[in-house]
C-alpha cells in the first residue's frame, strides 16, 4: 500500500533555547536538503538567532504537507551544529563546508547522509493538476460527528452546478495518516479526482483521516477495522444530503482505500458501487511479500537473490504476526534469518546486504518497528477475498502495471476470481500501462520518483473511471 511517511510524526515541538559558544550568524537562514530513505524527502530547517547568543530553529517536510515544526534545541560546538527533535529521537548534526552548504548526517532510527544548501525561499514543485478557483461547482468544508458523538470529522463536499439530486461518492485514503486530499510529496490525489468527478456532475465527498486536520481522534490506536466505521459516517452524513441520488451512491479507495470499500459495502444495502485504485485482491501477507520483492528489484537486486529471500521474508511477516509481543518476534524473525543465511549462497546475501550482523539487526528491528503495531498486525492478517466474494454492488477495479506496491499481475486477478464467486452483475477490471501506485505516468516506476513527477494522477485513469461512472452509474 502506500508507503509510511518517514517523517509523519514531526509534529508540535517546543523549542528551548541553547546560548551557542561561538558566533551563530554564519548558521541563520533557510536551509534545505534532500533525504533519501528510500524516496526522496525534502527537509527545511530555518534557523534564527534567539537574541542570546543562541540560535532556535524549526523545521519543514514539505513533502508531506508539514509546516512550523519546532525543534526541541539548536546548539554550537566547535564549528558543529546539533538540532535535536527529541520527541522523535531524532536530530541533525553538521558543519558548514562554505558560506552556503553545511554538510552532516540525520539520524532516526539509522543515520543518513544530509547536505543542507542555503535557500531564499523553499523550492516548489511543479503539480499542475492541483485545482485551483474559482471553481465551476460548489466547494465546501464542512464537519460532522459520528454516531456517538466521540469523533469528529473535517471535510470537503463538492457539488456540481445545475439541479440534483446527483450521484456521489466518499474518497476513501490509502495506509498512513492522510488528509482528505491524500496528499502525497506535494501531490494531492483526491483534490484532482474531486475536481474531475464533480466536473462530470458527481458530488463527491473527501474526509481528513481520524487524528489528522480537522478530524478528532488517535491515528495510532485505529486498525482499518476501525476507518471502515469512519467510512461508515461519512457515508451517513453523505446521503444526509438533500442534494445527493440516494440510490446511486458510492465509495472510491485508493490502496489500503480500495481494501476498506468492500468491508464497507458487503454490510450496507445503499451502496451502489465501488471503485478500488489499486485495492488488494489477495491476502495481505502475500501482497506485501511481493511488494517487498519489487521495491528490490526496483533498487538493481537480481531475480536469484528475490527469488531466495521473498519466501523468508514472508515467513518473519507471519512470524511478527503470531508474535505475543515485539520482543518475542525480534527474536523469532532474527532466529529465522539467520537460519536461512547459513543455508544460501554467500553472494546472494552479500548482495542483499545481509552479510553483516549489524546490517541484519538493522533490517530486523525496522521490520519489528514498522509491522508490529495495533494497525499493521491488523493489516498483515487480513484476506480481501471473503469481503469481495460477498459484494452485490457494481465494481471498478484498475491497477497500474508499473505498480510497485500492490502488483496488479497479483492482485487484480485475486479481484477477478473472488468477484466470479460474487453476486455482482456489473463490474470491470483493468490493468493501466505505464502507471504506478499514485496512478502517475512513470519512467524509472520507483518510489522515489512520486515527488520528481509533475503529473498528479494520469488523466487516461481519470477517463476511465468518469466513463465506467457515467456509463453503469448515472
Amino acid at each position: 500500500m502506500k508507503i509510511r511517511n518517514f517523517l509523519s510524526t514531526l509534529i508540535s515541538f517546543g523549542i528551548v533555547i541553547n546560548i551557542a559558544a561561538q558566533p551563530a550568524n554564519k548558521f541563520t537562514g533557510i536551509w534545505e536538503g534532500k533525504l533519501n530513505v528510500g524516496i526522496e524527502l525534502r527537509i527545511v530547517f530555518t534557523i534564527k538567532e534567539n537574541g542570546q547568543g543562541g540560535l532556535v530553529s524549526s523545521a519543514d517536510s514539505p513533502d508531506q504537507s508539514a509546516y512550523g515544526l519546532k525543534c526541541d534545541t539548536t546548539s554550537l560546538n566547535a564549528g558543529t551544529i546539533t538540532i535535536e527533535m527529541n520527541d522523535l529521537k531524532a536530530f541533525f548534526t553538521g558543519k558548514l563546508l562554505n558560506d552556503s552548504t553545511i554538510n552532516g548526517t540525520f539520524t532516526q532510527r539509522a543515520v543518513f547522509q544530509l547536505t543542507l544548501n542555503k535557500v531564499d525561499r523553499p523550492s516548489e514543485r511543479k503539480r499542475p493538476q492541483t485545482p485551483q478557483p474559482p471553481f465551476s461547482y460548489k466547494s465546501e468544508d464542512v464537519g460532522y460527528d459520528n454516531a456517538d458523538k466521540s469523533l469528529h470529522f473535517g471535510a470537503t463536499i463538492t457539488i456540481p452546478e445545475g439541479h440534483g439530486p446527483f450521484p456521489a461518492a466518499v474518497l476513501i485514503t490509502g495506509s498512513g495518516a492522510q488528509n482528505r486530499d491524500e496528499e502525497i510529496m506535494g501531490h494531492k490525489l483526491f483534490a484532482v479526482i474531486a475536481d474531475y468527478l464533480t466536473r462530470q456532475g458527481f458530488i463527491i465527498l473527501r474526509v481528513d483521516d481520524r487524528g489528522v486536520g480537522k478530524s478528532t481522534g488517535k491515528f495510532n490506536e485505529a486498525n482499518s477495522a476501525d476507518f471502515a466505521k469512519d467510512v461508515n459516517t461519512s457515508i451517513d452524513y453523505l446521503l444526509s444530503r438533500p442534494e445527493v441520488d440516494g440510490k446511486k451512491a458510492g465509495l472510491i479507495g485508493h490502496s489500503e482505500g480500495g481494501m476498506i470499500a468492500p468491508m464497507v459495502a458487503v454490510n450496507r444495502k445503499d451502496i451502489n458501487f465501488i471503485v478500488l485504485l489499486a485495492g488488494p485482491g489477495v491476502k495481505i501477507v502475500d501482497l506485501m511479500a511481493e511488494q517487498n520483492a519489487a521495491i528490490l528489484r526496483s533498487a538493481g537486486i537480481g531475480q536469484q537473490a528475490l527469488d531466495a529471500y521473498t519466501p523468508i521474508y514472508k515467513e518473519m511477516e507471519e512470524q511478527i504476526i503470531k508474535a505475543a509481543d515485539s520482543t518475542t518476534a525480534l527474536a523469532a524473525i532474527k532466529k529465522t534469518l539467520n537460519i536461512w543465511i547459513a543455508k544460501t549462497d554467500s553472494s546472494l546475501v552479500k548482495e542483499l546486504d545481509l552479510k553483516e550482523s549489524k546490517s541484519r539487526d538493522v533490517i530486523t528491528t525496522r521490520l519489528v518497528q514498522t509491522m508490529y503495531s495495533p494497525w499493521f498486525k491488523y493489516f498483515l492478517s487480513f484476506d480481501p477475498a471473503p469481503f469481495l466474494k460477498k459484494l452485490k454492488c457494481k465494481v471498478l477495479a484498475i491497477n497500474g502495471d508499473k505498480d510497485i506496491q500492490v502488483i496488479s499481475r497479483q492482485n487484480l486477478p485475486g479481484i477477478t476470481a473472488s468477484l466470479k464467486k460474487s453476486k455482482v452483475k456489473s463490474y470491470m477490471i483493468k490493468e493501466m500501462p505505464g502507471l504506478n501506485h499514485l496512478f502517475q505516468t512513470c519512467n524509472k516506476c520507483t518510489l522515489g520518483e512520486y515527488g520528481e513527477l509533475e503529473e498528479t494522477f494520469s488523466p487516461e485513469a481519470l477517463q476511465v473511471i468518469s466513463e465506467w461512472l457515467n456509463k453503469n452509474v448515472k
